[in-house]
Parts: C-alpha cells; structure tokens; sequence
C-alpha cells in the first residue's frame, strides 16, 4: 500500500511532483488538474521564472505525518481547516490523479475534493480567511 499523499506539499519536499496548474484569478483560484504528473526540471523552472513554483503549480508528495507542522493528532488539519471554513467549489468530483493516495480524500472523504480546487499553494491575497485555514495551530 502508498503512503498517503499531502496534496499541498512543497517543491522542495523529498518525492514532490506537479499534479496540477494553477488557473482562474487571484480572487477565485482555481487549479486545473493534470492527466500525469512530473517533476520539477530545469526546464520548467526556467519557463515559471520570476514568480514561485507554488504559485503556478500544485504539487504533492508523501505525507510526513507528525514531522509536518499541520498534522496533529493523527490528522491533516489543514485538510480538516480546508474542509470546515471554505466553499465548496464544485458540485462533482473533479478528474484527480493522487486522489487513491490523497491524504486530504482519505481523512475528509468528498467535501475535501469540493473545495480542493481553489487551494493554491502559495498565491498573492491578503485574504483573512485563507490566512486563517493555512495558519498551523500552535
């Protein structure tokens, strides 16, 4: 069996790759999810020069559980956060290649793939809400 995946995971993150690209507007984000995933080359990050991978791409990798600063007690709470304070965005599961791995799925089942494309890694708004949702508890 996999590990679960974190579906917000860093570039940076040991065995991270790209599972969608960021679209819609800064007001309302949305990723539009890829048919296969890749990694990170040098080629890609000289196309996204100037501006964070994060804020182009989503991108995953295997959940580090308890070294993470959003998981606590045996969960995601960011996923848990995602779940509780934001819209769901679409009415029907979107086309998602991590999905049988998706730590997010696995803890908060359908409601976290309702909202799931909105999250954009790192993206340009001072928007209290999503500043709440991405704050890690202390």
């Amino acid at each position: 069996m996999k590990p679960p995946h974190c579906p917000s995971a860093r570039p940076e993150w040991n065995g991270s790759f790209v599972f969608g690209v960021a679209a819609g507007t800064v007001e309302q984000p949305r990723v539009a999810y890829l048919n296969a995933s890749f990694d990170i080359t040098e080629d890609v990050r000289q196309l996204t020069e100037g501006v964070e991978l994060t804020e182009v791409f989503r991108f995953a990798a295997p959940c580090v559980n308890s070294v993470c600063q959003q998981f606590r007690g045996g969960a995601c709470t960011l996923a848990r956060r995602t779940v509780e304070l934001l819209p769901a965005v679409v009415a029907s599961l979107p086309d998602c290649l991590i999905r049988p791995t998706c730590r997010w799925f696995e803890q908060e089942g359908h409601a976290a793939c309702f909202r799931c494309p909105q999250v954009v890694t790192d993206q340009m708004t001072a928007d209290p809400l999503l500043i709440a949702i991405t704050t890690p508890p202390p």
